[in-house]
């Protein structure tokens, strides 16, 4: 069984700022420069019987992605972030590659469908559930309470449980702890994402000593996401000295981060024999593999590359999904609009979250207008060659967010459609909930 694969313990003692490696190498490095007009060619050429919109995965620029992912990884298993892929064919591409294990599962209705139809034996949850439905299917099935592992950061979230599914009638449920990742320096603010409310390695200490003395209950491990970290390009584009600011907040973070992870692990262990540790993200995945506190890592976007991985030093994935809309109308010289386009990530509303157009090279969307739900202009000097009828190619911000649009995925190898392959959306997945 996949979980118990790369579960046994390791040093406490991390490696000093120093000896942090890069994040990758570059030998590792690919750039969205590597789009030609061929690219555009042999996209237009597998897929001249499709109508837009539709998606496309490039399965040379995925599979080299597993690979670089893997190298970056060095021997720790990669767990598959599904809200990342949202596709189980891909899912069950990934994990059977070498460096890959077990997926992180973003809500419990999908993490039961992704057990019970075969993709995986070992589920952990990346966020807790209040699903009462799937945690009583959940309670009652010696089978999933065995694949599947819930995230929990508070003993309300356990009450919460203890309601739905009385512990008498039930399967014991694994259980991870969450441990804030985030930076507070000397004591005040917060500099990353609001997650858990386990900061303090007493903290998450205490919890996990509530939890081993509950019955109904087995804890198995501790998580941790660096999103300040994982989720911020240190290069932005256009910033340079905002990008210094980052650099320097990161590096300060992860050395606040390697102290706290150990000492909550140490503190953990007190009160349980925990079968993993499990940290970081695409943004992080070499740094988080040198902390000998983690034995499991976690990635997903790393796998399509979406355009947020552009603003990387080090490590950026090769792009690897696409969309495509039709040019409808030519506004005027130098323009040209599409039909639909509004695809926008999830986040803070800015620049950043907008979808980008790539194929021809040239073209960009317009200040004044943006991503359009029905029609979407874009400018450059590509657009005089385009006549109603022809594509566009857009790459977007977030990873899997862009099958929220599309019932299929196209895989493309060469100028040749290898596989269609459904979405979630087109694969009737659970609910996001």
């Amino acid at each position: 069984m996949e979980a118990d694969h790369n579960r046994d313990r390791v040093s406490q003692k991390g490696p000093t700022v120093e000896q942090h490696p890069r994040r990758g190498t570059a030998s590792l490095n690919s750039a969205p420069s590597l789009l030609t007009t061929a690219t555009a060619a042999r996209f237009d050429a597998a897929t001249q019987a499709l109508d837009p919109p539709f998606a496309v995965v490039e399965a040379d620029a995925f599979e080299a992605n597993a690979q670089g992912l893997a190298r970056l990884a060095a021997g720790k298993p990669i767990r598959v972030a599904s809200k990342s892929v949202r596709c189980r064919e891909l899912l069950r591409d990934a994990l059977g590659r070498p460096g890959f294990h077990g997926v992180m599962a973003y809500s419990l209705p999908e993490a039961i469908w992704l057990v019970r139809t075969g993709v995986t034996e070992d589920v952990l949850m990346g966020y807790p559930t209040a699903h009462r439905a799937a945690l009583a299917e959940l309670a009652g099935d010696e089978g999933l309470a065995t694949a599947i592992t819930l995230m929990i950061d508070s003993t309300e979230q356990l009450d919460l449980i203890d309601a739905v599914t009385p512990v008498a009638t039930r399967a014991t449920l694994r259980v991870c702890l969450d441990l804030d990742a985030s930076w507070r320096p000397w004591g005040r603010g917060h500099i990353g994402v609001r997650r858990s409310p386990l900061h303090a390695p007493d903290a998450i200490g205490d919890l996990a000593a509530e939890v081993s003395e509950r019955a109904g209950f087995r804890l198995v491990g501790v998580m941790s996401y660096e999103a300040q970290i994982a989720g911020l390009g240190d290069a932005p584009p256009g910033r340079p000295v905002y990008g210094r600011m980052l650099r320097m907040v990161q590096r300060r973070s992860y050395r606040d981060l390697l102290i706290r992870r150990a000492a909550a692990v140490n503190a953990v262990r007190q009160h349980a024999d925990i079968e993993f540790v499990n940290g970081g993200g695409t943004g992080s995945l070499a740094l988080t593999a040198a902390d000998p506190a983690v034995t499991e890592l976690t990635a997903g976007s790393g796998l399509y590359g979406p355009t947020l991985f552009d603003a990387y030093r080090s490590w950026r994935p090769v792009p690897a999904a696409y969309f495509a809309l039709s040019v409808v109308r030519r506004p005027g010289p130098g323009l040209v609009t599409v039909h639909g386009g509004g695809w926008i990530a999830s986040g803070p509303a800015e620049n950043s979250r907008l979808p980008r157009p790539v194929l021809p090279r040239g073209l960009r969307l317009l200040s004044t207008e943006g991503a359009g739900e029905v029609q979407t202009p874009v400018g450059g000097a590509a657009a005089d060659a385009l006549r109603p009828g022809d594509r566009v190619w857009f790459r977007h911000a977030k990873a899997g967010e862009l099958c929220e649009h599309v019932d299929t995925l196209h895989v493309v190898r060469g100028d040749t459609i290898e596989r269609a392959v459904p979405t979630y959306r087109g694969d009737h997945a659970p609910a996001f909930l």
